[in-house]
């Protein structure tokens, strides 16, 4: 289900952004919801008085267990708040040619706008990828992520074989079975507890594979360097 045609222009692109930022949401089911916080007709007074209590209480109760974070997240799109953050430019990914990069790893990164942590892993509009090594980090590719409106309600299969290729997957939120099918793929999910640039992130895993890194890691990282070395004797053979 679409956002409806007769609402303010303004209003239904905010309530397509705001449920792109909501774990297995479409923005048909907002819609509904807030009809029945609000009553009709929506208009952008009545978004700017709503709250997160009001979101949690409406309807069915959908959104009641939804992290508050992606919760406050969403208000702001849906007051406004958001707007340059949702229309920030999708950051163009460097060159890269597999195995370049020695002792590397790749990490996916959900993101909805800019080159930003903040998305779910079942709703978000992109993943950023990046090759991390202890002394690079390097984006290599935006993967626009598959619309849920023409997915079955089991549509993490689609998302996990989209990022199949990396090591690390960094998310605002996940669910239960979404991120078990993502440990069975040999990807390693962390969350993240608060929306943020991406870079730190970057940064950070870089201090950690510079140091002694925790042995999950290292073993990714071993893993990732013996599929380089295969990467590279292919392309010399």
């Amino acid at each position: 289900m679409t956002v409806d045609n007769s609402l303010p222009r303004c209003v239904a692109l905010r309530i397509a952004l705001a449920a792109r930022q909501l774990p297995d949401t479409s923005s048909g089911q907002l819609l509904r919801i807030l009809l029945a916080a609000l009553d009709e007709p929506l208009t952008e007074i009545k978004l700017n008085g709503l709250t997160v209590k009001d979101l949690k209480n409406a309807a069915d109760g959908s959104l009641r267990e939804i992290d508050g974070a992606l919760l406050r997240q969403a208000l702001s799109t849906l007051k406004g708040e958001n707007e340059e953050d949702a229309s920030a430019q999708i950051p163009q990914p460097q060159p890269y040619r597999e195995g370049e990069m020695p002792h590397s790893i790749r990490l996916a990164c959900t993101s909805n706008s800019g080159e930003r942590l903040d998305g779910h892993f079942g709703s978000c509009a992109r993943f950023l990828i990046y090759q991390v090594s202890a002394t690079e980090a390097r984006l290599i590719a935006v993967r626009p992520a598959p619309n849920i409106a023409r997915l079955s309600v089991d549509h993490s299969a689609e998302r996990v074989a989209l990022i199949g290729d990396c090591d690390l997957l960094c998310v605002l939120s996940i669910g239960g079975p979404a991120a078990a099918r993502v440990v069975n793929s040999g990807i390693h999910p962390i969350k993240r507890g608060a929306i943020g640039d991406i870079q730190p992130l970057l940064t950070e895993l870089q201090q950690v594979l510079a140091g002694d890194p925790p042995p999950w890691l290292a073993k990714l990282r071993a893993r990732a360097a013996a599929e380089q070395r295969s990467a590279r004797a292919e392309t010399t053979s």
